[in-house]
């Protein structure tokens, strides 16, 4: 069965290490697009950011985001939505108070206040510079807890290093809280940074695919997805066709998935032109 839809990760997987959109990956994308192949971003970053992102590729892209919460149109459009309730992100927050100033919460919002935080760093080690690019879209308010005034947010958000990360995951995966909500970690060892994202419970990037693909028509044996994190797993094992990136996590090399090349090495580029625009005969993986 040939591949209709692709589903693909953009930190890690279609973009390089730098963040940015390599040509060859641009161009293989287009080709795919021009061969009737649908094309869906898959990302745990907000929609305008990865929107941005992806400003060089020249076909239509839908995007879901936030790790699976979101699903909207390259023109903004929403078409899907599940956010946390603002009663379990005030849970969380009073809960993981010692984190407080790793934490965020994010909305979904069209620029000004999307992301939210107690009190910024800006020449920290972690959230600033992570957040530099978007000044426009920050904002700061003390106490956190305050910016839960009815609007229920997209997630809560702990960002730093990968150590703090594991305990906060590990606090809230036993906390009494832990059927109230899903954890998204994605985690770059290289880079000691990792992040952990508190979503609606049952959200995840694999169950946002299933939901657009059943509603666009596509069966799971036309497939393909590309990830290379943790938060990328459940869509890996929902798509007929997972492959994994040369620079993933071990975890996932581990499962027995196709492997492509590094995103440095343009494995999007590759794994496309190889499975999708040649269309070769796969062992049964499809």
């Amino acid at each position: 069965m040939p591949i209709k839809l692709i589903a693909m990760d953009l930190d890690g997987t279609l973009l390089d290490s730098r963040g940015k959109l390599p040509d060859e990956n641009v161009k293989a994308v287009a080709e795919a697009a021009e061969n009737g192949v649908k094309i869906v971003i898959v990302t745990g970053r907000r929609f305008n950011s990865a929107r941005l992102s992806t400003q060089a590729l020249r076909c239509d892209v839908d995007f879901i985001t936030s790790n699976g919460a979101l699903i909207k149109s390259r023109s903004g459009e929403t078409c899907y939505r599940k956010l946390l309730p603002a009663g379990v992100a005030r849970q969380v927050l009073e809960f993981t108070a010692e984190y407080r100033a790793c934490a965020g919460v994010i909305f979904d919002r069209p620029l000004e206040r999307q992301v939210i935080f107690e009190q910024i760093d800006w020449n920290g080690a972690y959230v600033g510079p992570y957040l530099a690019r978007h000044r426009e879209q920050v904002a700061e308010v003390r106490p956190l807890t305050d910016c839960l005034d009815g609007e229920d947010p997209v997630e809560i958000l702990f960002l730093s290093d990968c150590a703090a990360i594991a305990r906060v995951a590990r606090l809230l995966s036993q906390s009494s809280l832990a059927s109230h909500y899903t954890l998204a970690i994605t985690e770059y060892q290289a880079r000691n940074l990792s992040m952990l994202d508190v979503l609606q419970r049952g959200v995840s990037k694999g169950a946002a695919l299933a939901e657009w693909a059943s509603r666009q028509g596509f069966a799971r044996d036309e497939i393909l997805a590309i990830g290379d994190n943790w938060n990328d797993r459940e869509m890996l094992q929902y798509a007929g066709f997972p492959v994994v990136m040369g620079n993933s996590v071990a975890a996932l090399k581990e499962s027995g998935w196709e492997t492509t090349l590094s995103n440095d090495d343009c494995g999007v580029a590759h794994v496309i032109r190889k499975y999708v625009l040649a269309a070769p005969a796969i062992d049964g993986k499809r």
